[in-house]
């Protein structure tokens, strides 16, 4: 298959935007970062090669016969990071791309698209935390000798421009605007020669260098090789596919499954259901982060098929159509236990792996998904024995390593399970009490959960003091306390506070740990702030009886909750948080 006559970009990516070229379903989504593309243009002005591109010839017959999709131009990391699907009727010429998708995607945002990505240290449901950004070219001075790059290309928001002695930003795009070399000439002379910033002699030769330059590569030099592929059987052109892209840069088991998922399925989009669905469940509560992995293992696991390892095999194409079959239940399974698991206070942040919901998804699954699981008092116990059992997984890491395994007999303990209306709780503990993935404690494990740290141990302090707070309604917003306030114990005040100066960083060590926090309600949080504990106990409960009543809720030893007490506090408090955990988690203490 010989190479046929290289391409030049301005042609491509005019043809792009008539949908000339389009992607096929079976490729995945567009993946490249904003520095990744900054390189893809670097590249091509040191006139470094980037690859061949495949393209598969497509037929006007076949035209309504699969799945076609455009190419990105305004990437939205958040809002727009799928392709659009596509209706071909009324074209004459169409080229599908087969292997080059991210470096077309590319090259077709930064001239003539945005790209948006999350700032750091920003919410990601806030609108401005996502700035619409294009495509600039420095085009007075070189990358820093520090930079992977010779020029420097860089996204930057398209409202905070700024041009000084050393910067003079050239919108990539507006070279697709320009008719000729002239144009370049005439634009360097109005912007740099004639600037009123006063740019040097040497700048301007620069940038007579490097702006031609860029013309020429879009518009005047042929620069992109392509093969061109002519096969109307879709199997096939998926088998070249597949082969071509799992060299270089090599695509994920989950992105040739999707492919193999899009080929194979008759009466669903596969890459369009699963990527909203995706989506739908990431948004839920707080927020999750499952990704195609996940839902193509889940869906191995859902239908029931004996060999649930993560491999190419275990997707054949009767098993694709028996996916399908069941998609709209294992879609409806998984949706309802990520909101379960929502409900009990559980996201991204503290659900150490997603493979402990499938399990629950399976369960519900066998149970018909019920939808009051979530709410219903008639569920409390299903919920609570789930809940449990969750925690306990967490804070023994069974889903670490390979997590087959473990599925699997989950799996086979529920198909064998009498009464399925019941979460078969004591069943599964029973089955893992021994061995690596046991989720039974020992006494020593207990004393190991009383030494978790708030400060590199979140994760686990949370899901502990879940066990121990089984009562709060998770669906309102709930903070981790520092009881002792964190914030009276700098070195400062600590010795104000008359503590020996030894002893200081043993007391910024002990405020963090978990016999000082508890959880609360977030506006309960705000109100106390930095409040002396002793202060905020007493305004909050004015009789004995309600003293009384808090202590027992939070696990406290009745004492005064004074700063020189604070050792003594975290002691006992350590000796009432064990009694309670042992009881929780069945753990017999040896005296």
């Amino acid at each position: 298959m010989p190479y046929e006559t290289p391409l030049k970009v301005a042609d491509v990516m005019s043809d792009i935007t008539n949908n000339r070229y389009v992607l096929p379903a079976i490729q995945r989504e567009f993946v490249w970062s904003a520095e990744q593309i900054e390189m893809l243009f670097d590249s091509i002005m040191q006139d470094y090669p980037i690859g061949g591109f495949l393209f598969w010839e497509l037929p006007q017959s076949k035209y309504n016969e699969f799945h076609f999709y455009s190419f990105l131009r305004k990437y939205h990391e958040k809002k727009n990071r799928y392709n659009s699907p596509i209706d071909l009727r009324g074209n004459d010429y169409t080229m599908a791309v087969l292997d080059g998708q991210q470096r077309f995607t590319s090259l077709y945002i930064g001239l003539k698209g945005t790209y948006a990505y999350k700032l750091p240290n920003k919410r990601r449901n806030s609108d401005d935390a996502y700035p619409e950004r294009k495509l600039y070219l420095n085009i007075v001075k070189p990358a820093d000798e520090d930079d992977d790059k010779k020029y420097e290309f860089k996204f930057l928001p398209i409202f905070d421009i700024t041009h000084d002695k050393n910067h003079r930003w050239f919108e990539v795009g507006d070279i697709l605007k320009m008719t000729g070399p002239g144009d370049a000439y005439n634009y360097i002379v109005n912007n740099i020669v004639n600037s009123p910033i006063g740019y040097t002699q040497e700048q301007s030769n620069y940038a007579f260098e490097v702006l031609p330059k860029l013309y020429n590569v879009i518009w005047s030099e042929p620069i992109l090789s392509y093969y061109k592929v002519k096969n109307e059987e879709l199997d096939k052109v998926l088998n070249i596919f597949i082969r071509v892209n799992r060299g270089g840069t090599q695509l994920s088991y989950s992105d040739l499954l999707m492919s193999i998922a899009t080929a194979e399925w008759r009466d669903h989009d596969a890459r369009k259901e699963i990527n909203e669905f995706i989506d739908e469940i990431n948004d839920i509560g707080d927020g999750f982060k499952i990704d195609k992995d996940y839902i193509m293992k889940s869906c191995l696991v859902l239908s029931g098929f004996p060999n649930i390892a993560f491999k190419v095999d275990n997707f054949s194409s009767s098993n694709m159509l028996r996916i399908e079959e069941n998609w709209d239940t294992i879609k409806e399974s998984i949706r309802l236990a990520f909101e379960l698991v929502s409900s009990f206070g559980f996201c991204n942040d503290n659900l150490r792996s997603n493979n402990t919901v499938t399990p629950i998804a399976y369960y519900l699954m066998k149970r018909g998904n019920p939808r009051n699981i979530v709410t219903s008092m008639d569920e409390e116990d299903n919920r609570k024995k789930i809940k449990t059992w969750m925690i306990r997984t967490i804070l023994k890491r069974s889903f670490s390593g390979a997590p087959e395994g473990v599925i699997t007999r989950l799996r086979k303990i529920m198909d064998e399970n009498g009464n399925m209306n019941e979460f078969p709780f004591e069943t599964i503990v029973d089955s893992f009490r021994t061995g690596w993935k046991s989720v039974v404690f020992t006494e020593e494990e207990i004393d190991d959960l009383l030494t978790l740290s708030y400060k590199n141990q979140k994760a686990d302090v949370l899901a502990t003091l879940m066990l121990l707070y089984p009562s709060l309604n998770y669906r309102n917003a709930i903070d981790i306390d520092h009881m002792y306030p964190k914030a009276k114990f700098t070195p400062t005040r600590l010795k104000q506070a008359g503590v020996p100066e030894f002893k200081a960083a043993e007391y910024a060590e002990m405020v963090n740990n978990i016999c000082n926090l508890q959880l609360i309600y977030h506006p309960d949080n705000n109100e106390k702030k930095d409040m002396d504990f002793n202060d905020w106990f007493n305004s909050r409960n004015q009789t004995e009886e309600e003293k009384a009543t808090y202590r027992s809720l939070n696990y406290l030893p009745k004492m005064e909750y004074s700063f020189g007490n604070f050792e003594k506090f975290v002691e006992e408090r350590r000796l009432i948080l064990k009694d309670a955990l042992c009881k929780l988690l069945n753990v017999k203490i040896e005296y």
